[in-house]
């Protein structure tokens, strides 16, 4: 049976062991500063006169502005996705216009949610043409706010987010970086390049289940901070700081996981597995391996590779559950685009595993 071609793919630039060591620094650095002394092992609770939130929520939030180069940070309940929808309330909703210009790709599904909701209004461009984004950005009367997922929508996406954030802020407009599934993986993220806002999940970085933070211009945390007056919707400040003690651990994890992401593809690519006739790096949504089977199995694959000892489906994908290598299907955006892989490829991320021990449980989960 003649089954379908991986295309060729573009992973984002991924830290290495001294770039992570570096962000490790620079949270620890920032971490010693707010939170001197016992600090560190106290938090309140509750909403505070002076800033509507704990003080130990106060002043993670510095910590992390400083440590990733924004003016202020506001956490926020509902991990990644709430994160991403304070940024839109915060901007271009509260701006009074919800045009907002986004790549021309299938969107992740949550993110979706929020734009038929009526939060925004997407006017789409090709980000991988950069002539199609000079021309939107040139518009006059176009948006005057740009949405940039950082991590792929499509496999075959190629554009380099932070030159997509540089050529909108050259042309006057502002910028909101969904950053999951990049934050703390990728070199930098949108702030450190101009953006007015990044947006990510804490939990993928091994913090408490639900809490994400936005990052970013004074004047749209300020709005964010205005807007999350209710005490249910505070971050308390034990959250904070167990999300901040998670994330110093973070960056040195994932730059060995990612190392061994190339491996495994690299192995892969030269026929480890019986049964995998190609391989290839990709961020679908984590940055992990795309495995292409010889035959249509990939669902009977997925529930074998589940009993030799890996997951079958993710908890916060990279969350401090997440501990077995994950086998499992491509993301929804990336199978909008490309249906016709979804009986022949696998999702593989090593997770706390290394190569080799992913390399076995495929042998054995897929039939000579």
């Amino acid at each position: 049976m003649t089954g379908p071609v991986l295309p060729r793919t573009h992973p984002l630039p991924h830290l290495d062991v001294d770039a992570a060591f570096g962000l490790q620094q620079r949270l620890v650095a920032a971490a010693g500063d707010e939170l001197p002394g016992a600090a560190m092992f106290t938090a309140d609770a509750g909403v505070r006169p002076e800033t509507g939130r704990p003080r130990t929520t106060a002043a993670v939030e510095r910590v992390l502005a400083t440590a990733f180069g924004a003016q202020a940070a506001c956490l926020v309940q509902g991990a990644g996705t709430g994160a991403i929808r304070t940024a839109l309330s915060a901007g271009p909703w509260e701006a009074g216009d919800r045009r907002l210009l986004v790549h021309d790709a299938p969107d992740y599904s949550t993110t979706a949610t929020t734009f038929r909701d009526g939060m925004v209004q997407p006017v789409r461009a090709d980000f991988d043409l950069p002539d199609a984004v000079q021309r939107a950005l040139a518009d006059p009367d176009g948006p005057a706010w740009v949405y940039i997922q950082h991590s792929r929508q499509r496999l075959t996406d190629s554009f380099d987010p932070m030159q997509v954030v540089a050529a909108a802020r050259a042309a006057g407009r502002r910028v909101i970086v969904d950053e999951n599934y990049a934050a703390v993986r990728t070199p930098a993220i949108g702030t450190e390049h101009g953006a007015s806002a990044s947006a990510f999940s804490l939990f993928k970085l091994h913090g408490p289940e639900g809490i994400g933070v936005v990052l970013g211009d004074d004047d749209l945390i300020e709005t964010a901070h205005r807007a999350n007056y209710s005490g249910g919707g505070q971050v308390q400040g034990h959250q904070a700081l167990h999300a901040l003690q998670a994330l110093v651990n973070a960056p040195l994890n994932w730059a060995r996981q990612s190392a061994e992401v190339h491996r495994l593809a690299g192995l892969l690519g030269q026929g480890a597995v019986p049964g995998i006739v190609d391989a290839k790096v990709a961020n679908v949504q984590d940055l992990c391996v795309v495995a292409l089977l010889a035959e249509p199995e990939a669902d009977r694959v997925r529930a074998a590779a589940a009993t030799h000892g890996a997951a079958p489906y993710p908890v916060g994908s990279n969350s401090r559950f997440e501990v077995a290598p994950m086998i499992y299907r491509l993301s929804s955006s990336a199978l909008s685009a490309q249906p016709e892989l979804r009986d022949w490829t696998l999702r593989i991320n090593p997770m706390r595993a290394g190569a080799d021990l992913v390399v076995d449980i495929l042998r054995r989960s897929i039939p000579n």
